[in-house]
């Protein structure tokens, strides 16, 4: 027997809640979400919540320490603050419980399917092979990303952890080497050294954090090396070895050491961290069926829709913007396009159509320094033939200073002369972040520069850094 509902999401991540409540929100549609892990998805039990939890002791102690009069023991130095610190973490993923999701996911109207859905021609859901449902108006996709692990001899008979291991360990390598060099590589470097991990950093380029300005990598990378961390550039591995290799289960240690061939030398560490890219968990969800690539990313347009009007895909497995706020923003688009269609309304710009996926992205690396930036670098906009003028000032102001004792931060506006509009903006420094959506206000809506003269930062915060941004490109 078929299933009918009006609107099918398969992946029940933040994405494609969003996506499903927004198409039936304030109607008598209905929709489901098929999932076969946990609802909530990577970023509530894997990615953003639980890396977040174990950075945060971290980035509290090193404001305090920065503080004359405070007195507080490295996060790393005992036991019981480490455990307190996953407990923590726990607590935040619910152990894994994703009831309290579930039963929000009800109280909107949406069922939710246990197993894995795949896609048997249109408008079709199959579960787990056999239960078999029917989209009468749109079937959504959102299954997000999975670890790639390369293809280095030995590296996947050793067991490595990927980023699900590196946010649920429960045990603390004592010599860890991280591969990669991108926001996940250098957030788990971040959070390891805290815990007092000896960690080697093994970077295939010349720089970590490239997708942001230089100066953002440069400064990561030093504080890290000035933490204790082994920064090795333009390495690759050769070959790992660990004969003894055994899966003990998520977060824990996979046997003995583990030695790496590597271009500047053999390295010995008890655990490695592979966070080498990700790649679209697309290869059975049966894109075939409907005429598209297998194992693919899901090319859409801006109303997010992948074929026809009924097939629409959100968040990671599109491409466009692999950053959890970047996919429930795609899906709040989504879901309105969705109900527009259904009730034969317009489709309204801006709020059917995804802009903000194109040169418009905010982005936060939470290390020490925090980086945060929003739109073009100076290195895409100049790609995209924009006449600029740059703005690179350290930030020096009073809230900076009374945040803490030897703040270093810097900060950088890309400007597009023609318009007068800010169309980058990058932070580097201790709690940046909370400076970034000032900025994407500024980038998003093109707020002319002599407007912004007339948003008078707080005084004594750290946002007066505006301030002198504007003074020094007068």
């Amino acid at each position: 027997m078929t299933e009918e509902f009006d609107v099918i999401v398969i992946g029940g991540g933040p994405a494609g809640e969003n996506a499903a409540a927004y198409a039936i929100a304030g109607s008598i549609r209905t929709a489901a979400i098929v999932e076969h892990e946990l609802v909530g998805g990577e970023c509530s039990y894997w990615a953003c919540m639980p890396s977040k939890a174990l950075l945060r002791p971290g980035q509290v102690h090193d404001a305090a320490s920065a503080l004359p009069g405070m007195s507080i023991e490295p996060p790393g130095n005992t036991a019981h603050s480490i455990s307190a610190t996953l407990a923590r973490r726990d607590s935040i993923t619910h152990n894994h419980d994703d009831s309290s999701q579930v039963e929000w996911a009800k109280s909107t109207g949406i069922t939710v399917i246990r197993g894995h859905g795949a896609l048997d021609g249109e408008r079709t859901v199959v579960v787990d092979g056999t239960r078999k449902l029917l989209a009468r108006q749109a079937v959504v996709l959102a299954t997000g990303t999975t670890a790639s692990v390369p293809d280095t001899p030995g590296l996947r008979a050793a067991l490595p952890w990927t980023s699900r291991d590196a946010t649920n360990l429960h045990e603390v390598p004592r010599r860890v080497a991280v591969i990669g060099g991108g926001v996940v590589a250098t957030e788990c470097a971040t959070w390891m050294l805290s815990f007092g991990a000896e960690v080697t950093l093994l970077v295939r380029g010349n720089a970590v954090l490239k997708s942001a300005e230089p100066f953002a990598g440069e400064m990561v990378a030093s504080h890290l090396a000035a933490r204790g961390a082994d920064v090795r550039f333009g390495t690759t591995v050769n070959s790992v070895s660990r004969p003894d290799a055994r899966d003990t289960g998520e977060g824990n240690i996979h046997g003995g050491p583990v030695t790496l061939d590597t271009s500047s030398g053999v390295i010995e560490v008890d655990e490695v961290i592979v966070a080498a890219g990700r790649a679209p968990t697309s290869a059975h969800l049966g894109l075939s069926t409907v005429g598209l690539d297998d194992g693919k990313y899901v090319p859409t347009d801006d109303r997010l829709c992948a074929q026809g009007e009924w097939l629409y895909a959100v968040g990671d497995i599109n491409g466009r913007s692999p950053l959890t706020h970047m996919g429930k923003y795609q899906a709040r688009v989504c879901g309105d396009v969705i109900a527009a269609r259904a009730t034969g309304s317009p489709l309204a710009a801006p709020r059917c159509t995804a802009s903000a996926d194109n040169g418009r992205v905010p982005q936060v690396v939470f290390t020490s320094p925090e980086v945060a930036w929003v739109g073009r670098t100076e290195v895409q906009a100049r790609k995209d033939g924009l006449d600029i003028e740059i703005v690179d000032i350290p930030i020096a102001v009073a809230g900076s200073s009374l945040l803490r004792d030897g703040y270093e931060g810097r900060a950088k506006l890309v400007i597009d002369k023609l318009e007068d509009i800010i169309v980058g903006a990058t932070f580097v420094g201790p709690e940046v972040s909370e400076l970034l959506h000032a900025a994407t206000i500024a980038v998003v809506a093109e707020v002319p520069l002599e407007m912004l003269w007339h948003a008078v930062p707080s005084y004594p915060t750290v946002s007066e850094v505006w301030l002198r941004l504007l003074e020094a490109r007068r």
